[in-house]
């Protein structure tokens, strides 16, 4: 997993496949804690497969994000993967971005 600092209150974190998948959502959801005021952009674009687990680890984290007022987008998600947001109706939940420059450009002008 890749986490770089864009600025003091955005991260954003290139996501691989699982096994992967879930280690780094779960040291995300660590560093958000010690960090409490950040907005996450996700970038999707090397994941090709979700499964229930790697959806409630997502959950779990918007939740402590949206529960510290902060926003999490996900970004380049595949048309697979983007396939299960729809039918679990997961793509009304998750805010979504194209790519990372224009997740990053919703963090910065729309703050919520």
């Amino acid at each position: 997993m890749s986490i770089e600092s864009w600025s003091d209150n955005i991260l954003i974190v290139e996501l691989q496949d699982d096994p992967a998948f879930t280690d780094d959502v779960t040291a995300l959801v660590d560093e958000v804690d010690s960090k409490k005021d950040v907005d996450v952009v996700l970038n999707f674009a090397g994941v090709h497969y979700l499964n229930s687990s790697n959806i409630a680890k997502l959950l779990k984290l918007r939740k402590k994000l949206t529960g510290n007022r902060r926003r999490l987008v996900l970004c380049g998600i595949n048309t697979k993967a983007w396939g299960l947001f729809l039918v679990t109706g997961l793509d009304k939940v998750f805010e979504f971005a194209d790519n990372v420059a224009t997740g990053l450009a919703s963090v910065q002008i729309e703050p919520e």
